[in-house]
């Protein structure tokens, strides 16, 4: 019986040091293609906007613009390309209305990519990752939707919030639906900021001003309820 047992226990850690390899392998990889990527930028002296907008070329008029919008947003977390600049491109491309439905969809996906990624990177080991990241843990795994909407509104750094619940193996469900309320505000102003432009003319955009003023008030409402969150938290706290 204990040689039984002991031959269980080896085959456990035999697969726990498969999966810590398989771990190491998944970022090993995933790091070289960011290095790659920004590696290519850096060496071309491409900005961030400079290939939006070779993106917007690419596709603007395309029947399947919609799509391939879609598909570079999915693949945008493992780029750590920016999600705002890609969310203006959209409401250029594709207007206001279209242009909210064509993001929700793309930032919502890329969303749980990137929490795919940060779940197989993740720890199974639950009360080690709460011993050294504290409360906030605890609160973000018993009220996962509350704490990842608040987390949304408050403007925290999109991906990163993505790879840490996933690596905390937060619930899919609450953390997208989450996600997709928190974010909704930002989401919607920044796409009213990319049709408020209406066209280039050598280089000085023009602008549907009242877009745009719907876009700002848009933002800066948002940035207030982020702000009394933020005071909420802190007095909490």
């Amino acid at each position: 019986m204990i040689g039984g047992e002991a031959a269980v226990i080896d085959a456990e850690r035999a697969r726990a040091r498969r999966r810590r390899w398989q771990r190491f392998a998944v970022a090993g990889v995933w790091l070289v293609i960011v290095g790659a990527f920004q590696a290519w930028a850096l060496a071309r002296g491409v900005t961030p906007a400079e290939a939006a907008t070779d993106l917007v070329d690419a596709i603007k008029g395309s029947a399947w613009g919609a799509l391939v919008f879609i598909a570079v947003y999915l693949v945008r977390p493992l780029l750590l390309f920016s999600a705002a600049v890609l969310t203006v491109a959209a409401g250029f491309l594709f207007g206001p209305w279209w242009g909210v439905l064509v993001v929700v969809v793309a930032a919502n996906g890329s969303a749980m990519v990137a929490y795919a990624v940060g779940r197989w990177l993740g720890t199974d080991s639950q009360p080690d990752a709460e011993k050294r990241l504290g409360r906030y843990v605890v609160r973000l795994r018993e009220r996962s939707f509350e704490t990842v909407a608040v987390m949304r509104l408050l403007f925290l750094p999109y991906d990163l919030v993505n790879y840490l619940c996933g690596f905390l193996r937060i619930r899919p469900i609450p953390f997208l639906a989450g996600t997709a309320i928190g974010s909704a505000p930002a989401t919607v102003a920044f796409v009213l900021f990319g049709a408020s432009i209406e066209d280039f003319d050598g280089g000085v955009p023009s602008l549907d001003v009242t877009t745009l003023l719907a876009s700002v008030g848009l933002l800066l409402a948002a940035i207030g309820a982020a702000e009394i969150l933020r005071r909420r938290e802190r007095a909490r706290a």
